[in-house]
């Protein structure tokens, strides 16, 4: 926006205005454009199953040790070595293919 309204002044104002606020304009779209890059890059998002570790799920079918739980609208099949009861609160600790392996968390249901 700051270089659209530069470009306009390059083209409406006399020298020395019209160089100078154009200058102006890319300067602060350049520092925009940093900020907004150091400001991303912060942010990781985690997907896959890099992004189901540590998230909690409620037991679906009493897991002894295998069974199922529910994550984020999904059903997926779990392994429980300590087992859970149907609507404890799990987490989940490991991914392999299409398992999860939880733990109990002992927090009351989701």
């Amino acid at each position: 926006m700051a270089l659209v309204a530069g470009f306009i002044a390059f083209a409406l104002l006399d020298s020395p205005w019209g160089p100078l606020l154009l200058v102006v304009g890319a300067t602060i779209e350049i520092g925009e454009a940093a900020l907004w890059y150091r400001y991303l890059n912060r942010i990781r998002i985690k997907t896959g199953a890099e992004g189901l570790l540590g998230q909690r799920a409620s037991v679906m079918e009493r897991c002894d040790p295998r069974g199922r739980v529910k994550v984020a609208g999904e059903i997926w099949h779990a392994d429980c070595p300590e087992g859970a009861e149907v609507g404890e609160t799990v987490r989940i600790t490991a991914v392999a293919g299409l398992t999860l392996t939880v733990e109990a968390t002992g927090e009351p249901p989701l």
